[in-house]
């Protein structure tokens, strides 16, 4: 049996809302992204953008959401393919191992991108 450990004891609704609102801030954030590239920019204004507080909040929440897109999905990507039924007995020490490897990969991720938008 699979437990839910991206809800949190909570039902799947929570886990299929997490995904939808991550993917609009996300969509948002790259729709504005885009359109300030495709206007054009030079390095002098992108700064300028990354300078203001507005942008690295929005930059942050944007690289949150990312994490925990990610992280839903991977769990539920794990969860159907690392199985004991397709795996044998190592389907679960696998699955693990992948979420605790993917975990770690989105922790550091994100521990770095704050460090680049906040000069930490």
């Amino acid at each position: 049996m699979v437990t839910a450990v991206t809800s949190m004891g909570r039902s799947g609704l929570s886990d299929w809302l997490m995904q939808r609102v991550t993917a609009v801030i996300l969509l948002a954030y790259f729709a504005y992204i885009g359109v300030v590239v495709v206007s054009g920019v030079d390095y002098v204004a992108w700064s300028d953008l990354f300078s203001q507080t507005w942008m690295r909040v929005f930059s942050l929440l944007a690289l949150i959401s990312l994490g925990v897109h990610a992280w839903v999905g991977l769990w539920s990507v794990f969860t159907d393919y690392f199985t004991e039924r397709m795996m044998g007995t190592a389907g679960n020490v696998i699955r693990l191992v992948a979420e605790l490897v993917s975990g770690l990969v989105m922790f550091t991720y994100l521990v770095w991108g704050i460090q680049i938008l906040w000069g930490l």
